[in-house]
């Protein structure tokens, strides 16, 4: 029987795991030598290729000596925890990917946190070591003050270091001597990752994850942890609601290289990472059990959303446009699919059949989502998003972040300004190069929206990452101040004249030639709370006369365009984000203008 390692990779965003992971198939010869690969092979989503962040993890594996390796790449988010936790539990070590320069990250240390509270194995690989001005030992000791921190035991102290350029494809025990290769690391892993053992009983895997074919329909993927399985198998389904469904193995599948290869006269044992079809009705966390007599595994537990979002059809001049789907049932099938293998997130039915809150784990989490189905055909309509509060020994409480800014030491006065005013507490501030690293302890609802303000103050230079801490009392009441709205009177398409009289106004999010409706928010006005209607279709008049010299020309500054998280993160609470496949518009939930002078004056009575 061949010798088994599963390890789990885990990073922060943009330290370099996938190229690490496209390194170690090239090193086990997975491919032709004359055969065309491309690169990031595991960020096979557009999302992910796009933003260069891995969203939903992967399982691929390696031939190295003998040895399988199966790979695990996991998210460097903390917004995609409920996806981390998950495939922590399918692994027995970890390789911790680090940036010589920038160290561990605050997302790296909620995942690390993870792992060695599940008393998994790492191996430590310092990379970037190429960088100018990096320094792996430096960031070596912050690695293990940090384990130390998360109450890494002993053994878990003790971890192997590698150094490494994943981007010049080699790895060794020295950062000033580049190998050859990254068999270096490779022989680190079959050295001190310990092979699965062997636990003999009665069947037991419980399902990690999900995967799905237009042939088998829905495929469940986990870890055996106890006994063995095999094809045609009968087994029963332990649910988390403490019942039993039977069922039977149509197909058994096990990871080979980037596919799958099915499993014919052999069985699986204890510590292999395989692919179950066949089964009905089966969830995530639930457990593959002996048919006779069935045990469960325990439920995974999941962080809870800390986010909410209200999800509604588009009630825009311009519905159905652009968009294919665009009504709720499309919206509430879409969402209840979502939710079948997205477990961090849930959804609440409210008073109305064509509005559903969505409740995710952050801005970034929700706008995946909203992204994805973007891309598909959808079209809807988002509220702004709300933090989640909760009563804790008759205390109302909120969710905290911990913010990490990395700006040039000249700018970190503003940023501690920026982020005390939402009840930002600042724990340190640490001079890193050229650069200050500042901490604080942030309420979840300082964050929305403070991106765009730090980025204006620092001049594009703040490096912003936050995680989640935990629940703490509500820190009272702040401004959220928001520079006031220009919103069309008209519907009709925007006239470059029209825009160029009204700059001094404001700054505009519409370009001429784009059409736009009445209750549009089409731009910003300085004053704070300010809401200025303008008519932004209106053309020149023309006359018979012609002076020479005193048709002036139209000089426009170009539109701010924003991401989607940016919008989502812009609205106001008496405001929707309107998303189609092409388009992203805000506007006002009430569009007459003589309805919104008329709730704000019953609001102000209140």
């Amino acid at each position: 029987m061949t010798e088994l390692r599963n390890i789990a990779i885990i990073a922060h965003v943009d330290h370099g795991k996938t190229t690490l992971v496209d390194r170690i198939l090239h090193q086990c010869q997975l491919f032709r030598t004359n055969e065309e690969v491309g690169e990031l092979l595991l960020d096979n989503n557009d999302l992910e290729r796009e933003r260069g962040i891995t969203i939903l993890s992967k399982n691929v594996s390696v031939r190295y000596k003998g040895v399988k390796i199966n790979v695990i790449d996991t998210p460097g988010h903390s917004d995609f925890g409920g996806e981390v936790e998950r495939v922590l539990n399918m692994a027995d070590g970890v390789l911790l990917l680090v940036d010589a320069f920038e160290g561990a990250m605050p997302q790296t240390r909620f995942v690390l946190g993870k792992a060695i509270q599940l008393g998994l194995k790492p191996i430590v690989v310092i990379n970037k070591v190429d960088k100018p001005n990096c320094t792996p030992e430096e960031v070596h000791e912050q690695v293990f003050d940090l384990m130390f921190a998360l109450d890494a035991t002993e053994e878990q102290l003790d971890f192997p270091v590698v150094y490494g350029s994943s981007k010049q494809g080699w790895m060794g025990p020295d950062p000033k001597t580049p190998t050859e290769d990254v068999s270096y690391l490779l022989d680190m892993i079959v050295q001190h990752i310990p092979a699965p053992k062997k636990v003999d009983g009665t069947l037991q895997m419980r399902i990690t994850s999900l995967d799905y074919s237009s042939f088998q329909g829905r495929i469940a993927v986990g870890r055996v942890t106890r006994g063995t399985i095999k094809p045609g198998q009968n087994v029963s389904l332990a649910k988390s609601d403490g019942s039993f469904k039977k069922g039977k193995v149509a197909e058994l599948m096990v990871f080979e290289g980037l596919g799958k290869e099915k499993v014919k006269d052999r069985e699986l044992s204890s510590g292999e990472i395989c692919a179950v079809m066949g089964l009905d009705g089966f969830d995530i966390g639930d457990t593959i059990a002996d048919f006779e007599n069935p045990e469960a595994l325990p439920f995974v537990k999941v962080d809870e959303p800390t986010m909410s979002m209200l999800f509604t059809i588009n009630t825009s001049p311009f519905f159905g446009r652009e968009g294919e789907f665009v009504t709720s049932r499309h919206l509430r099938d879409r969402l209840y699919k979502e939710i079948e293998k997205n477990l961090a997130m849930k959804i609440e039915e409210t008073g109305s059949p064509d509005k559903l809150l969505v409740y995710g784990r952050g801005i970034l989490h929700l706008g995946i989502l909203v992204e994805t189905m973007r891309r598909e055909g959808y079209e809807f309509q988002l509220g702004q998003p709300q933090v989640i509060l909760k009563e804790i020994d008759g205390q109302k409480c909120e969710p905290i972040e911990a913010l990490t800014v990395q700006v040039p030491e000249a700018f970190s006065s503003k940023v501690i300004d920026l982020v005390s005013r939402r009840k930002g507490e600042l724990l340190s501030v640490e001079l890193k190069g050229d650069r200050v690293n500042v901490e604080f302890n942030i309420p979840a609802r300082g964050i929305i929206g403070l991106r765009n303000p730090l980025l204006t103050a620092t001049e594009g230079e703040a490096i912003i990452a936050h995680r989640f801490k935990g629940y703490e009392p509500w820190k009272g009441e702040f401004q959220r101040s928001r520079p006031g709205c220009i919103v069309s009177a008209e519907t009709g398409t925007a006239i470059a004249y029209a825009i160029d009289k009204l700059q001094d106004r404001g700054k505009f999010f519409v370009e001429p030639g784009e059409e736009v409706y009445a209750g549009q928010v089409i731009g910003e006005s300085p004053k704070p709370d300010e809401e200025l209607g303008v008519n932004i279709i209106r053309v020149k008049k023309l006359t018979n006369m012609r002076a020479s010299g005193s048709d002036e020309k139209t000089s426009i500054a170009p539109a701010v365009k924003f991401s989607l998280e940016e919008c989502m993160e812009y609205i106001a609470d008496d405001e929707y984000l309107e998303v189609t496949p092409k388009s992203l518009r805000i506007r006002k939930i009430l569009l007459d203008e003589n309805e919104r002078k008329k709730a704000s004056k019953r609001t102000v009575e209140a």
